[in-house]
């Protein structure tokens, strides 16, 4: 059985899994489809048409932005904001406020696994593959491969991460067994 905050704001076409919890002053627009299993913290902001899988956890005020697909496992910390517009514009040129369809978005997609720390910002047209995991205050500007730690601004990549997340360096992947879970 689901949980959702009395405060949450829900729009009428979501799809939310079995045991979700959404806690307080949530927004989740239209269309979205929500998996099993995950947990969205305090204030976040979901997008209409975002695609989050099963047994993700987004942690408090973080924002997605619409042409994110989010797959199973993944975690988002705190404040992270997946936008999905390089050239952001309030007007046309002529002055005339953008509409919807003004704007030309691109996507975002994050794998199986992959965790983004605290107070990034992820640009679109991106992919973060695989058990990737994106350092506290980075901000993505390109895609990051399966395995790799990426930090900065603007993010790059510094080495090897493990599935359990342990920083393996610089080692080639599949050498060696990981000092944390030994796999």
């Amino acid at each position: 059985m689901s949980y959702i905050h009395k405060s949450a704001e829900i729009a009428k076409k979501v799809t939310i899994g079995r045991n979700t919890i959404i806690w307080s002053y949530v927004q989740i627009r239209e269309n979205v489809i929500i998996g099993d299993n995950c947990i969205i913290g305090k204030g976040v902001y979901i997008d209409h048409g975002i695609v989050i899988g099963n047994n993700v956890k987004i942690q408090n005020y973080a924002c997605i932005y619409n042409e994110t697909i989010i797959h199973d496992g993944v975690f988002i910390g705190p404040h992270v904001c997946i936008t999905n517009d390089k050239y952001p514009r309030a007007i046309n040129r002529d002055g005339t406020v953008k509409k919807a369809s003004d704007w030309k978005k691109g996507k975002t997609v994050l794998h199986k696994g992959v965790a983004i720390g605290a107070g990034s910002i992820l640009l679109p047209d991106i992919e973060i593959n695989q058990f990737a995991l994106i350092g506290a205050g980075s901000v993505v500007t390109k895609s990051v491969k399966a395995y790799k730690l990426a930090v900065g601004n603007p993010a790059k990549v510094l080495g090897n991460v493990c599935a359990c997340g342990n920083v393996l360096g610089k080692v080639r992947p599949n050498q060696g067994k990981c000092t944390r879970c030994k796999q």
